[in-house]
């Protein structure tokens, strides 16, 4: 490895206020992928319920709970094999190389779903395609974004991620509700599939403005390359930004250190099976809120709850993904520093219990009409209506944002990529067990469906209560401490463990995959 006096380093500091605007820059690009995630995440649903998709694809009435499952299922299984088969080509090619074939990999198969080919074998193989260019997107997106970020703006900034991807769900919507309107031809449920390409293409062609990640380049031993994209992102070759340099050199050697000799047999000490007991059961958790079914299947949820009315069941979907928006970013500004995850996981989980469990007396006694021709909305239909709205802010409250720190704050340097990447597998295929299987469920269960959310909800509050401990404010060595052989001491620290940490952690938010909080990545 080359010295660091013998990078060239020049003598003028650039302007600050152009490092902010590539800074900024980086993150709209590499936001794109968030957006395209949760757009492609939500316009699927409202697709669905247009006639005109039903007339291309020549299936009737009868097969909707099939074609449903598997159009939003297969996704989701190749999203989980798009995670783990972009691990060695980001690892040997780079961040931006993986992106760029992320975008390019995801647009072609929106290209597929565009054919009106009549046959739903050829939608199938585009909703794989997309699938695998958004798992690997989800996995190495948040990772160039904490890479290329400073310290002091690495969790707003991740923060963006999370925010474009439910902007990105309330939009499809919103363009689902719009296209209602349009004539019942193939242009109907082509137009919001086709939208998809631009933040596809924006995240790849953007790529070409970006540079490699420092710490990547670092760590293949590039440090020539690493120096001039850090003071390109900074736009200043400062001595602070030197001493950043430093650091993270410093960093990655540290990390090859502490990393050395593993083997994967240490996964598989107690202490280990432990943590990755409990992350893997958080992810679980998470997918199995009904949340996650709702965001996909929100149109066929609200058609329990109001009647079969296209209008009305697409507009309430609409206003849902604005709540979505709305929770998300108070999440953002005002929750995510201020409370411990524990509190907030069990809060969240009673309310989003009370909510379903409440749901689904109302629905089974009095249920609505199979068919809403009038467009309006009786008054029991507004009372579900608003605990199914107050159910999914509880949900990005907590839920949906915890799991990810909570996770990457259990593992101690030597386990955390891959105690993180198991966790990270077991959500993508909770996913696709919820995803799959909710289609069926609605059609078996109706009223039910609520129900069965409602009592799996409360018992994720008791998981919590008894086995999860607070790791918000707690050092490294204070979390291995709780995972020690002694099961008398673990047993007290379990008992003891705060329920509001101290005001050091910090989530970055909620959604994405591969995300730790912005004190466990300076921890690191």
């Amino acid at each position: 490895m080359r010295s660091y006096t013998e990078i060239a380093q020049d003598s003028d500091h650039p302007a600050p206020s152009r490092g902010v605007f590539r800074l900024y820059w980086l993150t709209a690009i590499v936001c794109c992928g968030g957006l395209l995630f949760g757009y492609d995440s939500g316009v699927i649903g409202g697709v669905l319920t247009f006639d005109s998709f039903h007339r291309s694809f020549q299936y009737t009435a009868a097969d909707e709970t099939r074609v449903s499952s598997f159009a939003v299922g297969v996704q989701q299984a190749s999203a989980l094999l798009g995670s783990l088969l972009i691990w060695p080509l980001t690892n040997r090619y780079g961040r931006r190389s993986a992106m760029a074939l992320c975008s390019l990999i995801f647009c072609t198969g929106v290209l597929f779903e565009l054919v009106d080919s009549h046959s739903l074998s050829v939608f199938y193989v585009g909703r794989v395609i997309c699938g695998l260019g958004i798992g690997g997107s989800a996995t190495v997106i948040p990772i160039y974004l904490s890479e290329m970020s400073p310290t002091d703006k690495r969790g707003r900034l991740g923060s963006c991620y999370q925010f474009t991807f439910t902007i990105g769900i309330f939009v499809s919507y919103w363009i689902d509700y719009g296209m209602q309107f349009a004539p019942a031809n193939a242009l109907q449920w082509q137009i919001p599939l086709a939208v998809q390409l631009i933040p596809g293409a924006m995240m790849g062609l953007g790529m070409l403005t970006l540079r490699e990640s420092v710490r990547w380049l670092l760590s293949h031993d590039r440090q020539t390359e690493a120096w001039d994209s850090l003071t390109w992102i900074r736009s200043s070759n400062s001595p602070d930004v030197r001493a950043e340099f430093q650091q993270m050199k410093s960093s990655i050697d540290s990390d090859a250190r502490v990393t050395a000799d593993f083997s994967a047999k240490e996964l598989l000490t107690p202490s280990n099976r432990h943590r990755l007991g409990l992350g893997v059961s958080l992810f679980i958790c998470q997918q199995s809120t009904g949340a996650t079914a709702m965001a996909y299947f929100g149109p066929q949820f609200f058609s329990l709850l109001v009647g079969n009315n296209a209008h009305l069941t697409l507009l309430l979907t609409g206003f849902f993904g604005a709540l979505k928006v709305v929770s998300c970013l108070t999440f953002i500004v005002w929750v995510a520093d201020r409370f411990g995850r524990r509190p907030l996981l069990i809060l969240g989980a009673l309310a989003m219990s009370v909510c379903m469990i409440s749901t689904s007396l109302v629905v089974r006694s009095t249920p609505p009409a199979t068919t809403n021709t009038t467009g309006t909305i009786s008054h029991n239909g507004i009372i579900t209506v608003s605990l199914i709205y107050l159910a999914i802010a509880s949900y990005n409250l907590s839920w949906g944002p915890l799991p990810w720190p909570c996770t990457a704050e259990l593992f101690n340097s030597r386990i955390r990529e891959p105690g993180v990447a198991i966790g990270v597998a077991a959500q993508w295929l909770s996913n696709f067990v919820w995803s799959f299987s909710t289609p069926y469920v609605l059609a078996g269960a109706k009223w039910a469906t609520f129900l069965i959310f409602g009592i799996l909800d409360a018992s994720f509050a008791l998981f919590v209560w008894l086995v999860l401990p607070e790791t918000r404010g707690r050092s490294l060595e204070e979390i291995d401490a709780l995972f020690g052989d002694d099961v008398n001491k673990l047993h007290d620290e379990l008992s003891t463990a705060p329920l509001v940490g101290a005001e050091q952690g910090a989530v970055d938010d909620e959604a994405g995959p591969g995300k730790t909080s912005e004190s466990e990545e300076e921890r690191a």
